[in-house]
């Protein structure tokens, strides 16, 4: 029997603008900002969000 795999991930991304890396959720329902300078990382969009920053990697 095969087990699915989430879609959902927690991903580890860098900001832009300060270059501060974080871990967020690629679903998240609310606006993500940095936790140094408050840039926005992700925006929720329904589903997946948009990040609008660079991912370093997807945590399993």
């Amino acid at each position: 029997m095969d087990r699915q795999q989430p879609k959902s991930k927690f991903l580890k991304v860098k900001c832009k603008k300060c270059k501060n890396e974080q871990i967020i959720y690629n679903k998240a329902a609310t606006v993500v900002k940095c936790l140094v300078c408050e840039a926005v990382l992700a925006e929720p969009t329904g589903g997946h969000a948009n990040i609008t920053t660079t991912v370093v990697e997807a945590m399993e």
